[in-house]
């Protein structure tokens, strides 16, 4: 049986990556330091006899006993929330932590995947991104620790890829959305669901014309699986093409929610990319991969999610949990 190592397997990302690992027969051995993960996504995987959880913090040397196949290294805060109110721990995991791991697959000869994201691309000047486009990135900018971290997360890699000869692959991931997010994480989804279900206005930051792109989560997973098993190891954008305004994203969840609640504007935060969509003609062409769930059916499955919770949850999940300031 294959083994596989799923950092961050906590969080949104990785608790779906496991689902994914565990469903396709691998051992799945799952690592978080629960600083943005949550336990309530992968406790239902407890009792699995091919599952276990160690509760540890990547960015400190890391251990684990056996053999390893794979390493997927998803462990980062990934919400401009979170990246803000803890940036040193988001720069840290992305060099002390991409270290450690690379380590550790060198030592296991293990082949290594690294969770990017569309962010290296930073406010971009070319529109639609292409893994071909360096970037348009401010390094000393509220949002640099994040773009910056996943930027020399990337470098790491290909360092020990073509110096070491490790295995590895780099997926740059777009906009994901899906069961499982945080309500209270900062990003549109989830606070346009949770601010319609408690009766508040919307929040849209900007004037609204800025675009995202939106991918569900199951077919981000099959994109992941399908790039860690290709021969492929320089970047590679997933993500769905389907752009839309801010603004008319706001109406799609009014009707989708049944409310009438106002969309209220606020200022546009430091460096906020004004569009955002990838070009997947790499994906298409070397993993034969591109999104099969529409808009419209994913957001109704995560609505269903976010309506199905405790009502606690709903109110509990406004008020930001406080962070460790270490």
């Amino acid at each position: 049986m294959k083994r596989v190592l799923i950092t961050g397997g906590a969080g949104f990302l990785g608790s779906h990556l496991c689902d994914r690992f565990i469903k396709e027969g691998y051992y799945v051995i799952a690592m978080d330091n629960l600083i943005t993960g949550d336990l309530r996504n992968i406790e239902h995987l407890f009792k699995h006899p091919n599952f276990e959880f160690y509760h540890h913090d990547v960015s400190k040397f890391i251990h684990v006993p056996g053999e390893l196949d794979y390493i997927l290294h998803f462990a980062s805060p990934a919400s401009p929330i979170d990246y803000l109110k803890i940036p040193i721990q988001t720069l840290k995991v992305g060099s002390l932590g991409i270290h450690n791991c690379l380590g550790l697959a060198r030592v296991k000869k293990a082949r290594v995947i690294i969770a990017s994201t569309s962010e290296v691309y930073g406010d971009p000047l070319v529109h639609p991104q292409t893994e071909e486009y360096w970037g348009h990135v401010n390094p000393v900018g509220p949002r640099g620790v994040y773009d910056e971290a996943k930027r020399f997360q990337e470098a790491m890699t290909m360092a020990y890829h073509t110096y070491h000869g490790l295995e590895t692959r780099i997926v740059r991931i777009f906009n994901t959305y899906g069961p499982r997010m945080r309500l209270n994480d900062g990003r549109v989804l989830p606070a346009f669901i949770g601010q319609a279900l408690r009766g508040e206005d919307l929040t849209i930051f900007g004037d609204g014309t800025q675009t995202r792109s939106f991918c569900y989560v199951d077919d981000l997973v099959e994109g992941i699986y399908r790039l860690l098993l290709s021969d492929y190891a320089y970047p590679v954008n997933i993500g769905n093409p389907s752009e839309i305004t801010m603004n008319e994203f706001a109406e799609e969840i009014i009707k989708l929610t049944g409310t009438d609640q106002k969309v209220v504007h606020k200022p546009l935060p430091k460096d906020d990319p004004k569009q955002r969509q990838p070009d997947i003609t790499k994906a298409k062409e070397i993993l034969g991969w591109e999104p099969k769930v529409n808009r419209a059916e994913g957001l109704k499955i995560t609505y269903e999610y976010f309506k199905n919770l405790p009502r606690e949850r709903l109110f509990d999940e406004v008020a930001h949990r406080d962070f460790n300031k270490k």
